[in-house]
C-alpha cells in the first residue's frame, strides 16, 4: 500500500505542478532565436466551420473583416455543416466572405476536409464561430513562419464571463493554467496539440482527417508535430470565447472532449516514439497521457491507500495526509453543491480538478462503448 501510495502521489504531483515547473528549468538552458519579422506577410485564409450559428455568426463575420491584416492577402471561407437554422442565409448576406455550404450533416471534421480543398494560401487559419477574435492576432501569429522549423501557430484562448459565475471562474481557471502550460512548453520545445479557438498551420502539413475523428484540432496539430515541425504558442494571439450556460452543458462539452482524448490516444501512437522525437514524446506523456490516463486511476487508489495506511499504521503523516485529502474532497463537494452560486477561489480548483476527472470516466465510457458520435452536440454557451 505504501508503494501505491507513493507512485500515486508522484503521479498527481507531477502532472499538476511538477511538470510545469521541471519545464520552465529546462527551458532555462534552451536557447532560442527570437522571433524575426516576416519580410512580407504571407496570403492567408481564415477557415470557419460553423454548424448552428446563427445567434453568433453575424458578430463572427464583422469580427473577421475587422481583423488588421492587409486586405489583399486576407480571405475568408466559412464551411457549413448542413445547418437549419439560417446560418447560409446570413454569411450570404457578406459578398466579402466566401461560403462552401454543406447540405448534409457530416461533423465538423468533414468540414473542415471540404475547406482545405478550396484553401490555396501558404498560411490557414482555423477559428471556431463562437468566439471573437483580437484585431492583432494575425499580426502576431505570421511573423513565427520566418523559421522554416515553425509549422504551426497556436493562439491563447480566454473566457469571457461578465456574471463570474461558477462554470465560467472554472473554465477561466483552467485555462489560464494550460496557457502556462502551452507557454513553457513552447519555450521547451513545441506545444502538443491547439485549442481550435485559433490555430494555424502551414497548408502543405495538411493531412485530411479522418471524418470519425472527434478532436479534429488537436489531431490536426498534433500530425504537423510528427512531420517533424515545432508548434509555437503566441499569448499575444488570443481568441475570446463565453462561458457554458451551466455545468449541464460543461459537462456535455467535456464529456465529448474526454471520448476524443482516448480516442487520439489510439490514433498518434507515434507520438510516444522517443526515437522519432525525444523531447515530443516527452511532452506529449506528460502533459497528455499522464493527465488523460493515470490521474484518473491514481485519484482513486491514493485517497485508498492512504485511508488504509491511516488506519493500520500509529504514523501520523499519513492521517495528516489523509485530513489533507478529506478537506480536497468536501471542498469539492461544497463547489458541487453551490454551483448556481459565485463560488470563493478556494472552492474553484478542488471542484474543477474532480469535474474534470469525472469527465474523463464518462468519456472513456463513452469512448469504449462507442456511443459518442462525431456529430456536433454544441454545449449552450452564454452570449457576449
Amino acid at each position: 500500500m505504501q508503494v501505491v501510495f507513493w507512485i500515486s502521489f508522484a503521479v498527481l504531483f507531477y502532472t499538476y505542478l511538477g511538470y510545469g515547473l521541471l519545464l520552465l528549468v529546462l527551458t532555462a538552458f534552451v536557447k532560442r532565436k527570437g522571433t524575426k519579422t516576416h519580410p512580407e506577410l504571407p496570403p492567408l485564409t481564415l477557415v470557419v466551420p460553423a454548424f448552428r450559428e446563427a445567434a453568433v455568426i453575424e458578430k463572427k463575420i464583422q469580427n473577421s473583416l475587422s481583423l488588421h491584416y492587409p486586405e489583399d492577402r486576407l480571405f475568408f471561407l466559412f464551411v457549413t455543416d448542413g445547418p437549419d437554422d439560417g446560418t447560409n442565409a446570413i454569411i450570404r448576406q457578406y459578398p466579402q466572405v466566401s461560403l462552401l455550404a454543406g447540405e448534409e450533416r457530416r461533423g465538423k471534421t468533414a468540414a473542415i476536409n471540404r475547406a482545405m480543398l478550396r484553401v490555396g494560401t501558404p498560411i490557414v487559419v482555423f477559428t471556431d464561430a463562437n468566439t471573437l477574435l483580437h484585431p492583432d492576432c494575425l499580426l502576431k501569429m505570421m511573423p513565427h513562419y520566418a523559421d522554416q522549423c515553425i509549422g504551426g501557430v497556436a493562439g491563447e484562448k480566454r473566457i469571457f464571463d461578465r456574471e463570474h459565475s461558477a462554470v465560467g471562474t472554472g473554465e477561466r481557471l483552467y485555462w489560464c493554467y494550460e496557457s502556462l502550460l502551452k507557454k513553457a512548453e513552447s519555450g521547451f520545445y513545441s506545444v502538443v496539440g491547439a485549442a481550435g479557438e485559433l490555430f494555424s498551420i502551414r497548408t502543405s502539413l495538411f493531412q485530411p482527417v479522418s471524418e470519425h475523428v472527434i478532436l479534429d484540432d488537436f489531431v490536426l496539430s498534433a500530425r504537423v508535430c510528427l512531420q517533424g515541425y515545432r508548434f509555437v504558442y503566441e499569448e499575444g494571439a488570443f481568441a475570446t470565447e463565453t462561458s457554458s450556460l451551466s455545468f449541464a452543458e460543461e459537462r456535455k462539452r467535456k464529456t465529448r472532449i474526454s471520448a476524443g482524448c482516448f480516442q487520439a490516444l489510439l490514433m498518434l501512437k507515434g507520438l510516444l516514439n522517443p526515437f522519432l522525437n525525444f523531447r515530443l514524446a516527452f511532452q506529449y506523456l506528460s502533459h497528455r497521457v499522464f493527465r488523460w490516463v493515470f490521474c484518473p486511476l491514481c485519484l482513486p487508489l491514493f485517497f485508498l491507500a492512504n485511508a488504509w495506511l491511516a488506519l493500520t499504521n500509529s504514523s501520523t503523516f499519513f492521517d495528516l495526509v489523509l485530513a489533507v485529502q478529506i478537506m480536497f474532497y468536501l471542498a469539492a463537494l461544497a463547489g458541487m453543491a453551490l454551483r448556481k452560486h459565485r463560488l470563493p477561489q478556494l472552492l474553484q480548483v478542488p471542484h474543477y480538478v474532480v469535474f474534470m476527472n469525472l469527465s474523463l470516466y464518462a468519456g472513456f465510457w463513452r469512448f469504449v462503448t462507442r456511443r459518442q458520435t462525431v456529430m456536433w452536440a454544441k454545449a449552450v454557451r452564454k452570449i457576449f
